[in-house]
């Protein structure tokens, strides 16, 4: 795993920014998007026989989508077969579609992957980690409805996706060269991004990071807070996973048995402690016995708060220096998504390094201090 220097990175990014904030943004018409379908609702129509919604063929779905291949953008489509619930979607997944990227990069000025909104944030995050120094747009969207219902969401996303993933500045450089998220009107971060709503349009949030870009009649785009990676760097794949994590969510009233079966799991590696507040737990001391005795057997922990919005603060309060006795390492402001994500990795990758890298930023999921 490449381990960025924090200030040559923000250099980047602001130098980065004082330059397109000069250079008019243009629409390449050559540009060619490789569209990536992996199912969810997106890709459902509704069955004209029993009236019931299933996935549809790729054909089907171009015919709901002529808007696609009309434009001056040359939109090509793969998709996986069969399709996914994107519950279904685990680490083999993340993988076929990383690979799918990676072996069709020379070939495409940006990708558009069509994903269900349940594990979006999740499959989104994990390939943000799997795609080091990646130079070109991939973006993830979906939608609440599907493409067959008359009021779907489904063509305003992935028409703003094909366009976002396609745009370029006066030098041919990608806006956006980084694996992001759009819904409804917002650009976010992957890897920074929660599901918040089941049933609006803007299902998604990204809480503690700005987003990237905001469309209306115009998309009008933030460079300084892109992340930009080396452009000379070749792109490098990651295909290593470790599943043995798991989360322990701390509530009022948690038994010790619990956390006790928990952290004895066979083959466990790591654990996203979900804590109250700014990191702060039970000061039972029972509790304490238990995290300090799986650290010494080797065992990661990570303190993530439960809120979506702030940051693990770890010695602010007393009530999470027992955390810090116990050897529970800070997850800062990462979400859950990109935690368990990158913890999978780190642990398949280089695991006699993953204490270190795991209070790393990698490419923009956290904010360090």
């Amino acid at each position: 795993m490449q381990i960025n220097d924090k200030k040559n990175r923000i250099f980047c990014i602001y130098a980065s920014f004082f330059v397109i904030l000069h250079r008019k943004i243009v629409f390449n018409t050559m540009s060619k998007v490789l569209l990536i379908s992996t199912g969810g609702t997106i890709t459902m129509v509704r069955d004209k026989v029993s009236g019931a919604l299933v996935p549809a063929d790729i054909e089907t779905f171009k015919a709901y989508m002529p808007e696609l291949f009309a434009g001056t953008i040359k939109v090509e489509i793969e998709a996986f077969s069969p399709l996914l619930d994107s519950s279904d979607v685990n680490p083999a997944g993340w993988l076929h579609m990383a690979q799918m990227v990676y072996d069709h990069y020379e070939e495409y000025d940006g990708f558009v992957i069509l994903h269900g909104t349940d594990t979006m944030s999740y499959s989104a995050s994990a390939l943000s980690f799997m795609l080091e120094n990646l130079s070109k747009p991939v973006v993830f969207t979906g939608s609440q409805l599907p493409v067959g219902v008359l009021r779907s969401d489904a063509k305003e996303n992935l028409l703003t996706a094909i366009e976002i993933a396609a745009a370029k500045d006066e030098e041919g450089n990608a806006i956006v060269p980084e694996v992001t998220i759009y819904f409804e009107d917002r650009l976010f971060r992957a890897n920074r991004t929660t599901k918040r709503n089941a049933e609006h349009f803007s299902a998604f949030n990204s809480y503690n990071y700005p987003a990237l870009a905001k469309a209306g009649v115009h998309i009008t785009y933030q460079p300084h807070l892109v992340h930009y990676s080396d452009p000379k760097s070749p792109l490098v794949l990651h295909t290593q996973f470790d599943q043995n994590v798991a989360v322990l969510k701390l509530f009022p009233g948690i038994q010790q048995p619990v956390v006790r079966a928990l952290l004895r799991t066979r083959g466990l590696k790591g654990v996203v402690l979900e804590t109250f507040g700014a990191g702060n737990a039970p000061t039972d001391k029972w509790l304490y016995r238990e995290l300090k005795a799986a650290v010494d057997r080797g065992i990661i922990i990570v303190n993530k708060t439960q809120c979506n919005t702030g940051s693990v603060e770890m010695g602010l309060y007393a009530v999470s220096l027992n955390l810090m006795k116990a050897g529970v390492i800070s997850g800062y402001d990462i979400t859950t998504e990109a935690l368990l994500t990158k913890m999978m990795l780190v642990f398949g990758e280089d695991p006699e390094h993953a204490k270190e890298l795991l209070s790393k930023d990698f490419c923009g999921e956290m904010t360090v201090e």
